[in-house]
């Protein structure tokens, strides 16, 4: 009888999902600009983000239960440490899977995420064939799976324009990794890749004060005569 890996993301099935979607992503990801980006993933082994040349600087952190290790330490339910609009891309890799909060964490992502920037979220799909075996293999885990349709719902009620959503990895966790139609339509992973919309500025509507005219009916040389006179 096969044996329960001690981090279900440390199976082999489960690290080939994860190249698969970092594969999936990563085009549309190569054209993020900025100085920092933030990973929070769900192992310090795969905390290894894209290689994107356009941005700076990577900040990796991992959902532990309850706290958040890597770069920075801190307790899930204080929230991200991090001032608001800080990243110019946030990728949650499993992460909404493996918190305790998962609500709070999709919502500090919007937080640190400045205007413009994009939002990645990666996880097993929960109308999957994965889906039951995940949930053997992480049995005494709390893990939760997420339904990509809510997310973007969520997302674009935040605020966001989805750029992509789709189906990756193979039919069946036993399975070889392959693009086919089937993996489109039936992949036991997703990838959302969504962009947060820019503060519109409203301009100011200068209206036009009447001029009071002299008894004299002369206006100084510098003085332009309007419609409003």
């Amino acid at each position: 009888m096969p044996q329960r890996d001690q981090s279900i993301y440390a199976s082999a099935p489960v690290r080939r999902l994860l190249d698969d979607q970092t594969r999936a992503m990563t085009p549309d990801l190569q054209r993020c600009v900025g100085d920092y980006a933030l990973l929070v993933g769900t192992s310090a082994e795969d905390a290894s983000p894209p290689a994107l040349p356009m941005l700076g600087c990577w900040i990796r952190m991992q959902v532990e239960g309850n706290r958040y290790q890597g770069d920075l330490l801190a307790a899930s339910d204080e929230g991200l440490p991090f001032i608001d609009d800080a990243f110019e891309l946030v990728l949650l890799q499993h992460a909404l899977e493996a918190t305790v909060m998962p609500a709070s964490l999709l919502e500090e992502a919007v937080r640190v995420l400045a205007p413009g920037g994009v939002l990645a979220i990666t996880g097993v799909h929960p109308m999957s064939a994965w889906a039951p075996w995940f949930r053997w293999r992480a049995r005494g885990k709390r893990l939760t799976l997420n339904m990509p349709l809510r997310l973007m719902h969520a997302l674009q009620q935040a605020g966001f324009e989805i750029e992509q959503a789709r189906r990756v990895g193979c039919v069946l966790p036993a399975g070889v990794s392959a693009y086919t139609i089937s993996t489109k339509l039936l992949g036991g992973g997703y990838v959302v890749i969504a962009r947060k919309r820019r503060r519109v500025v409203t301009p100011l509507k200068i209206r036009p004060t009447p001029l009071k005219v002299p008894a004299s009916g002369r206006l100084s040389p510098s003085t332009r005569r309007s419609a409003v006179i």
